[in-house]
């Protein structure tokens, strides 16, 4: 079986779903092809160049004027993707790459993260036996949002053989965009500079300060893994390109000291981002 899930709902995500919604409306499953259409949305499973056993292939999502869906950490309220390629032939793993995302105000005074327009999920596919065909076969279970969001589901599948497909170029350009790895203090802009705690008060807070070209640059920060439920930061703007970031310590899992434990802050500026791994610092 091969399964990729993103971070799983929390109790405080599933209900801030409900109170966003207000109602989520049936979608039937879309047939099974490499393009789908669901209510607000088309999705496209997409195949690139191949290099021994291992092709280049995208998801892409095209998106109605006014709808959004999530990215794998959804914020405040919201649903993140869940894919499955369980069922595909000649295929020994995927790994999913994530553009950077967008912060967007939820209706009901938080905040959710994700992607307007369209967005491509750039892949990479490991063939099992280089020399023969492969199939690639996608569940992708998603949600799309207008005034009400809505449970949307797509089976998708491609045939790659030893020419690969004819969305290389696509794919290839979404992958130079997405985040960029850099390790804390390195770099000039974007980058993030520093972490530290605010033990002065409750409950403890991280302050993130960073350096951005763009004066509205933001960012995001994630716990090791999907029982976290950081809040978005709150931004302070500096001098001279400096700001500061506040993430207050809630959504930490019932008994878990968050001393030491590994948070990714995505920084995006303008076209550029970076991803920054850093411990919480003990008090």
């Amino acid at each position: 079986m091969i399964l990729l899930r993103t971070f799983a709902e929390s109790g405080r995500l599933g209900l801030a779903v409900l109170s966003l919604s207000g109602l989520w409306l049936a979608a039937p499953p879309a047939r099974a092809e490499a393009l789908a259409k669901v209510p607000g949305a088309e999705v496209e499973l997409l195949a690139g160049a191949v290099s021994g056993a291992q092709v280049d292939a995208g998801i892409e999502v095209r998106l109605a004027p006014g709808w959004k869906t999530y990215w794998r950490y959804p914020g405040d309220s919201g649903v993140p993707p869940a894919l499955s390629f369980d069922g595909s032939q000649n295929v020994a793993g995927v790994t999913i790459a994530w553009p950077a995302p967008k912060r967007f105000a939820d209706g009901g005074g938080g905040f959710s993260i994700g992607y307007k327009g369209a967005v491509l999920f750039p892949l990479k596919v490991e063939l099992a036996d280089p020399g023969k065909p492969a199939r690639l076969q996608l569940t992708f279970d998603f949600a799309v949002c207008e005034a009400l969001c809505m449970p949307a589901k797509v089976d998708l599948f491609l045939i790659i053989d030893a020419a690969g497909g004819a969305d290389a170029g696509r794919i290839a350009t979404a992958r130079a965009t997405l985040p960029t790895p850099q390790a804390l203090g390195a770099g000039d802009a974007p980058s993030v500079r520093s972490v530290a705690l605010d033990t002065t008060t409750t409950p403890r807070r991280l302050v993130i300060e960073v350096k951005t070209a763009n004066p509205k640059a933001d960012l995001f920060a994630e716990g090791p893994d999907a029982h976290w439920a950081l809040p978005l930061p709150q931004k302070t703007a500096l001098p001279d390109g400096a700001a500061r970031f506040v993430v207050p310590l809630e959504g930490v899992p019932s008994g878990v000291d968050p001393a030491g434990a590994l948070i990714t802050f995505t920084l995006v500026d303008g076209p550029k981002a970076v991803t920054t791994t850093a411990p919480v610092p003990s008090p």
